[in-house]
């Protein structure tokens, strides 16, 4: 598990991994990055009250450098990734286990199933578990198990992942996804079970969910530039909408200067672009979010276009190749 200043939500994460079910042996490999809000101290308690749990100086910081340095110093033949915002349930080692010696697979995973507390939380598991927000893959919304293109964290062979070379370092997020891509093109097989359900704290503010998005963003558009093949056509529509609200704004901008040195403002309609977008969002909110009430729905309004905006801008950027000065600069 690679943490980095997440003290609100370690504890929990490190919890559902101890109550686990699974018969055999367990050790839990915490990849600390160097946090300043608590986190060190944190884990370091959580490693003195148990002996199964070990503490890694990831002083690089980053998330795949977290898991390399984990999975470098396991020391048993499966290695199970977990996220710092992710609680385990009890069956979540042993169904995944299983599911690893039935199918021959070499990663095996489930379900990201976002929970918030807050109003604001529930809005943004609400718009992570629909189509209309992080483009309804099975990993988000479930489906029926077989093979997968990627998978929610993911139960590894470790020798599957010595054989491909571990995670890259060089891509900061979606390197599940790149590692994947690597584990199909060697002849593994990635699957998908509804069984494995793993509960995800979503980000608590408009802020720190932009942000999130934003890098989310970035780095997809990095991969998609790398591997132009494998890419479906959900990746494109929130940059597309993206660069259209923003030409329409502009167009429209240009219509109002159009109207005040008497000409006629034929530019006015690129507002519609934006009306457009806007018209969806609401619809999207009726259809979505009508029965979470109002304190969730009225934040959905918000969560959503901050979600595509937020994604799709890091898309662009990342696919003219800026991903790597930009994450230099803000450590995502």
């Amino acid at each position: 598990m690679p943490v980095l200043n997440d003290v609100s939500h370690v504890r929990a994460a490190v919890a559902s991994i101890l109550e686990q079910d699974y018969d055999g042996p367990v050790e839990v490999l915490i990849a600390l990055g160097p946090s300043i809000d608590g986190t060190g101290e944190l884990v370091a308690d959580l490693a003195a009250r148990d002996e199964r749990v070990r503490v890694l100086d990831n002083e690089v910081g980053s998330t795949p450098a977290g898991l390399n340095l984990g999975i470098r110093a396991a020391q048993y033949p499966v290695v199970v990734r977990v996220d710092s915002h992710s609680m385990l349930p009890p069956q979540y080692t042993r169904v995944a286990v299983a599911t690893l010696e039935r199918t021959g697979a070499d990663n095996v995973g489930g379900v990201m199933a976002a929970r918030g507390e807050t109003p604001f939380e529930r809005a943004v598991a609400l718009a992570y578990s629909t189509k209309v927000g992080l483009g309804g893959t099975k990993l988000h919304i479930g489906g029926p198990e077989g093979p997968a293109e990627t998978v929610y964290l993911g139960v590894f062979r470790t020798d599957a992942l010595h054989r491909v070379g571990l995670f890259d370092e060089d891509i900061k997020r979606g390197q599940d996804w790149e590692l994947n891509r690597r584990l199909r093109e060697h002849g593994g097989t990635v699957w998908f079970t509804p069984e494995l359900s793993v509960t995800y704290r979503p980000r608590s503010s408009l802020g720190r969910l932009a942000r999130q998005m934003f890098s989310t963003g970035l780095w997809r558009g990095e991969l998609a530039r790398r591997f132009p093949a494998a890419n479906g056509l959900r990746y494109f529509v929130p940059p597309a909408m993206v660069v259209g609200v923003g030409l329409g704004l502009l167009a429209g901008i240009a219509g109002v200067v159009q109207a005040a040195l008497g000409q006629t403002p034929w530019l006015l309609l690129g507002f519609a672009i934006p009306a457009v977008y806007a018209a969806f969002v609401c619809a999207a909110t009726v259809r979505y979010a009508r029965g979470s009430g109002a304190a969730t729905a009225s934040r959905f309004l918000v969560v959503l276009p901050c979600i595509h905006i937020a994604w799709g801008s890091g898309f662009v950027l990342g696919y003219l190749s800026l991903a790597k000065n930009i994450a230099r600069h803000t450590g995502r």
